[in-house]
Order: C-alpha cells, then sequence, then structure tokens
C-alpha cells in the first residue's frame, strides 16, 4: 500500500484534499496545482467555495487570475466532506485560536477530524498543519483515525508537518520556505516527506509528529519572547528620552550575535499572541511552568494599554480628553502590506478607546470595510486621507504602518500622531513615540 502511495505522488496522479481554504490552504492548493496534481478544496464556508469556484479570491495577496487558473486546471472546492474518499492525502489547516480563558480551543481541528473520519478509507495520508500542543497527532488524531479499524503505519497513515506561511512577504513562497515533517510511524513518515517533497524545495523530516508539533511553536516563542523585551526595552527607553527604535537600528549594525526584533503596539497574528499558550497549557500536565514565556506574554499582553495611556497623556497636554475625541487609527491589519486581520492590535486598541468614549475611525488601504470577526464589531469603513481629513481628527494613532500611506502628508496635517510603530525617525511637535 505503502508503494502505491508514493507511486501516486511520483507520477501526480495522487488527489490533494485540502481542508480549510484560508491563508495557509488556499496558498498549499495553488502549489499543488501547479506542479499538476488534482486538488480537491473543502470549507464549512459556502461563500469560500463560491467565491473560488467563480474564479476570485478573497486574500489579497492572491490574484484572482491564480485561482481561475487552478479552476481551469481541475481544482474544485466544496462543503461536502463525504467526498473525502476522492482524495488519496487530507491537509488539515483549520484555525487553532485561543478561547476566553487563554487555553487551546481545538474545536476546529477536532470538529473537522470528527467529520473526516466517517469517510476515510484505506491508504488515506493525514496531515495536520494547524498550530497545535506537542501530543495532539497522537493523543486526538491517531485514535480517531484507528477507530475505523485502520492500523496507521500500514492501512493509513498519519503526520504532522507545521504550516509556515508568512503572508505579504514577497522574499518567501509556499515553495522556498522548508517544510518540517514528522510521522507517526517511518512508513508515515516515508510518505509526508514524499508528498511534501513533491511541491516544496526543502522538506525537513523530525523523529515524531511531537517533535515537529515542538519546532513550531518554538519558532514562535522565540519570536514572542524576543518581541517582549524590545517592548519591555522601549519602555525603559521612553522613560530615559531614548528612542528605542534609533538603539535597535544600531545595534542591528553588529555583524553577529545580535538579531533586530521591533516593538509594537501588541502582538497581532495567527501565531505568536496564541502558540506559546499552547505549550504553556500543555506543561502543566507534566509539572512544569513555563515562567520565561507567560512572562513575554504578560509583556506582550500589556501593549495596548500602553499605547491607550500614551495617547491619553497626549491628548492631556493638548487639554483634551480621550472622551470626545475624534481618533483615527492608521492600519487595522496585524502587519504591514497585508489585510490579515487575525488578532490585530488594531481592533484592540479601537475597543478600548471606544470604551473610552472616542470617535473612532479607521484608515487602511488592505481593509476597505471592518470585516465580520468572531469577537469584535464596528460598522466602520476605512476613511480616506486628505489634508482636510487627517486635520480633522485629534489624534492620529499609527498603529500598523503600510507602505502605502504618505507618512508626510500625515505628519504635514495631523494635529497629532502617535507613533507605535517607530516610522517617524526625527523629533517633531505634533508625533509622540508610543
Amino acid at each position: 500500500m505503502k508503494d502505491a502511495f508514493l507511486k501516486k505522488i511520483a507520477d501526480k496522479s495522487a488527489v490533494i484534499g485540502i481542508v480549510g481554504l484560508g491563508y495557509v490552504g488556499l496558498p498549499l492548493m495553488l502549489r499543488f496545482n501547479e506542479v499538476g496534481f488534482k486538488v480537491l478544496g473543502f470549507d464549512i464556508d459556502q461563500s469560500k467555495v463560491d467565491a473560488l469556484h467563480a474564479g476570485n479570491s478573497y486574500i489579497e495577496h492572491i490574484s484572482g487570475d491564480s485561482i481561475a487558473s487552478a479552476r481551469a486546471s481541475g481544482f474544485e472546492a466544496t462543503t461536502d466532506f463525504s467526498r473525502a474518499p476522492e482524495a488519496d492525502a487530507l491537509i488539515l489547516c483549520v484555525p487553532t485560536p485561543l478561547n476566553k480563558y487563554r487555553e487551546p480551543d481545538m474545536s476546529y481541528v477536532l470538529g473537522t477530524i470528527d467529520s473526516l473520519v466517517p469517510h476515510l478509507r484505506a491508504g488515506h495520508l493525514v496531515s495536520l498543519e494547524s498550530t497545535t500542543y506537542p501530543g495532539t497527532t497522537d493523543e486526538e488524531l491517531l485514535p480517531r483515525i484507528e477507530s475505523r479499524g485502520f492500523k496507521v503505519g500500514e492501512d493509513a497513515y498519519l503526520v504532522f508537518s507545521p504550516e509556515r506561511e508568512d503572508p505579504g512577504n514577497p522574499n518567501f513562497t509556499t515553495r522556498t520556505i522548508p517544510k518540517v515533517c514528522g510521522g507517526v510511524t517511518p512508513a508515515c513518515q516515508e510518505i509526508g516527506v514524499a508528498l511534501y517533497s513533491a511541491v516544496i524545495d526543502k522538506v525537513v523530516p523530525v523523529s515524531s509528529t511531537r517533535a515537529a508539533e515542538m519546532t513550531k511553536l518554538l519558532e514562535n516563542i522565540h519570536r514572542a519572547v524576543n518581541i517582549g523585551l524590545v517592548n519591555e526595552m522601549k519602555i525603559v527607553a521612553d522613560k530615559m528620552g531614548i528612542d528605542i527604535h534609533e538603539v535597535i537600528r544600531a545595534a542591528a549594525t553588529k555583524p553577529f550575535g545580535f538579531v533586530p526584533y521591533y516593538p509594537g503596539p501588541g502582538l497581532g497574528g495567527h501565531c505568536i499572541p496564541i502558540d506559546p499558550f499552547y505549550l504553556t497549557w500543555k506543561a502543566r500536565e507534566y509539572g512544569v511552568h513555563t515562567r520565561f514565556i507567560e512572562l513575554a506574554g504578560e509583556v506582550n499582553s500589556s501593549m495596548p494599554d500602553y499605547v491607550i495611556s500614551k495617547v491619553a497623556a497626549a491628548l492631556n497636554e493638548r487639554k483634551k480628553a480621550i472622551n470626545g475625541s475624534k481618533i483615527l487609527v492608521l492600519g487595522i491589519a496585524y502587519k504591514k502590506n497585508v489585510d490579515d486581520m487575525r488578532e490585530s492590535p488594531s481592533v484592540f486598541l479601537m475597543e478600548k478607546l471606544r470604551d473610552l468614549g472616542a470617535e473612532i475611525s479607521y484608515s487602511d488601504p488592505h481593509v476597505p470595510v471592518f470585516p465580520k470577526m468572531r469577537e469584535h464589531h464596528f460598522e466602520l469603513s476605512s476613511v480616506a486621507l486628505t489634508a482636510d481629513s487627517i486635520a480633522g481628527y485629534d489624534c492620529v494613532l499609527l498603529a500598523t504602518d503600510h507602505d502605502k500611506f504618505d507618512y508626510a502628508q500625515l505628519q504635514q496635517h495631523a494635529q497629532l500622531i502617535v507613533d507605535s510603530r517607530g516610522k517617524y525617525l526625527q523629533p517633531a511637535a505634533n508625533v509622540v513615540k508610543a
């Protein structure tokens, strides 16, 4: 059975099922389609399926032309999980957020595998790409698959291969980002590595699914801890009248032993604000208290409140209160030059300012209308930036530093800019660093 699967990968007759057609699943679909595999996409959102069938994209950095091309060469999308037997490989790319107690919300992963289990057949490969705590693949997916009577490693195959997408980064693509893969058994590993090697330039095998799960967490915890460090340094430097961004630029000239990380108004995206909590939660099972990670989480989680305090102080200096002030939030995507809103600190800033009585508007060239989100709601559209519109706000809060903003125009016409991204290098009377 294994040899037959490997042959299907080699001659590209394997059908690839991708479950979850978002920021991870859609680029992966395009890559498999590009090299000649037939891809069947699954999603619970009928509007996404309809958009894809019409040759349209709902992600800014993925073109409609690429979707239309994939459709023309055989890509299909469906909400019907009973079609799973048509695929040879089922790659799960579904969200793994936190619940309101900051604990892992595994409902999407478990709901997905539970929907697929009745339709599994002998020979299926299941690959989980969603970031999660070490042990998820072994403890949750393995017994569900084997409940159908399959022996994983013989009748079916199971791997964990964490996604490494960086939306909007022009320097790396799905193909060029190395892919880590860990299998439940050596046979699982061999098939998983062969599958991904067909579309990814470099695949990095690790000894187990748990090692692969921990690898993804380490990557993101590394960033979270270092960002927590510079966020704390930012507060200290500000008290001392030092520009932390100038310091970071200077330190980054050292050609060894230093990697620049940059402070901001809080952590955003689908990984860094969330993934550390997956490990801290699981570590409790082993009696380990992950103090270092949790401290970084505390620092990073406090950044929106720090920025709000800087807004309040800057307005107070101008004999104004947040309550009643017109405040324009610049950039509501979680990072520059993308339309990705997941865990965006801008949204938390908007909510906090609204709760304090501010009249909130936003401008973001990548997000024309505030989207429907699971936990956040604003009936707003992006404001066009003109000299008059900019001058009409009591405060402009730079939350996400998109390249499309005209920063000189903003500085020329804004009454007050609170800069949480270190975009303005030179001191100015109407610019306050946050």
